[in-house]
């Protein structure tokens, strides 16, 4: 079994008593320094797994330290004690490179967690930039991307709230994704939420939970988003659409680390870390008053920009190969290739929808290219698709919908529903005027093999 080092640095001899017994008990061999000096020769004299420093010493600050182990002994996670409430210096700390924090008077339950979770921080690899970086979900060999996959390996062994930048469709996702993968609390839960999806009468409710008979509808108790996210992640997708009631409450709490269930009178405490990402500008918010910012101060620590498709075009090649090879699996397909006309016109295009576009370009390429090989003329970028060939992968609507025998429901409809429900039924007719001959129904609709294959899969109808 390892024996885990530790160096505890403050002028108070109580605390430093107290720090050490804590950590003692959890198995951990502990030296203790009186201010930066010491701290400093003992780190150059020994191999620590944490540290945990006062913010205020005799000769300097918490934060000079941290800067200084940044620079020297950067494997090691360096935790700050900071003043009650002061969340400036806290913030300011994680800034320089501090692994977390923790306010006084120390609260033991809240230090231990801490450090428990930096000892699980796996050891740093040798600085290389090569596109083999694990997990390999960011994938592409552009110096951008590279940058991106190094920014997220050092943000991993931080415990300071994230703001992802981006365009729509960019990856922020797989960014929170990287950087809860690569910490300490990988084997911790990865929740993801999209804001701008949940009504605003449910969201307090699905953020932190409620008590059974709390309201209309509560027919039980609910865990709540943050609570299901505990020891893991919690990612914050288009936070901006957060309304300012609620934004209030998430700050609080972020800030407090623990949640108040609606029709609870206790708060219920939960260790997360937050992550959160929008693709509006949410500066520009916070000057028109529509985005809090204190919240946005608490949320934004780190930013990190996720660079669009257009700017890392020599990636295309990469992704596009990645992205056909997954549609050829999930459908259980042959796999496809691009022409090198095809690679052309797709690298000259601007890709506003970013990598979720290129996935949709792909897929419906994939179902209406005759043979394995895409060409260009199988690529419908921009605005010109025709509506029922976007949403069926058919060529040409089959007679029977031209024929308008199938009447279009009163009121509000699912038109995603709607139209699958008119692609299923198209099909099974084609199918059963064919005596199920895949090839003949195929050719029926006017589609490949290849796309009938992949709509009954998607469809189940196999």
């Amino acid at each position: 079994m390892t024996t885990h080092n530790a160096l505890i640095v403050d002028d108070e001899p109580d605390i430093r008593d107290l720090l050490e017994i804590t950590l003692t008990r959890m198995g951990i061999k502990a030296q203790t320094a009186p201010d930066l000096a010491s701290a400093r020769k003992l780190l150059e004299e020994h191999t620590f797994h944490l540290c945990l420093t006062d913010m205020n010493l005799p000769d300097g600050n918490g934060i000079e330290l941290v800067q200084w182990i940044q620079q020297h002994t950067p494997a090691t996670p360096v935790a700050v004690i900071t003043a009650y409430g002061n969340m400036d210096t806290a913030i300011e700390s994680l800034k320089a490179g501090a692994f977390d924090f923790v306010s006084k008077p120390v609260e033991l339950p809240r230090l231990r967690e801490l450090v428990s979770s930096a000892l699980k921080l796996p050891q740093p690899k040798a600085e290389k930039d090569t596109d083999e970086d694990e997990p390999g979900l960011l994938l592409g060999n552009s110096p951008q991307i590279r940058k991106l996959r190094n920014q997220t390996r050092k943000l991993a062994r931080s415990q300071a709230p994230v703001f992802i930048s981006g365009e729509s469709g960019s990856g922020k996702e797989l960014v929170a994704r990287m950087i809860h993968l690569q910490g300490p609390r990988r084997d911790g839960p990865f929740i993801a939420v999209n804001c701008g999806a949940i009504p605003s009468e449910l969201m307090e409710s699905e953020f932190f939970g409620h008590k059974k008979g709390s309201f209309t509808g509560a027919v039980e108790n609910k865990d709540g988003l943050f609570r299901s996210a505990n020891g893991g992640t919690l990612f914050l997708d288009e936070v901006a659409d957060l309304p300012l009631a609620m934004q209030v409450k998430l700050l609080r709490a972020i800030q407090e680390k623990a949640v108040r269930p609606v029709g609870d009178t206790k708060e219920v405490p939960v260790d997360i870390r937050v992550l959160s990402a929008t693709h509006k500008n949410l500066p520009e918010l916070v000057q028109q008053g529509n985005f809090r910012q204190d919240l946005f101060y608490r949320i934004n620590v780190i930013e990190l920009a996720v660079p669009p498709l257009r700017d890392r075009v020599d990636d295309i090649a990469l992704l596009a190969r990645h992205i056909l090879e997954r549609i050829a699996r999930e459908y259980e397909c042959d796999p496809a290739t691009l022409t090198s006309q095809a690679l052309e016109r797709l690298q000259g295009y601007d890709f506003p929808g970013n990598v979720r576009e290129l996935e949709n370009v792909l897929e419906r390429a994939f179902t209406l290219c005759d043979e394995d090989a895409i060409d260009a003329d199988d690529l419908h970028l921009g605005n010109g698709v025709p509506p029922f060939a976007s949403v069926t992968g058919m060529s040409t609507a089959p007679q029977e919908i031209e024929g308008g025998s199938i009447p279009v429901p009163d009121g509000e409809i699912d038109l995603e529903g709607f139209l699958e429900s008119i692609e299923r039924q198209t099909i099974e007719k084609a199918l059963e005027a064919t005596r199920w001959n895949k090839t003949a129904a195929a050719k029926r609709l006017g589609i490949s093999f290849r796309a009938l294959r992949y709509r009954l899969k998607k469809l189940e109808m196999e």
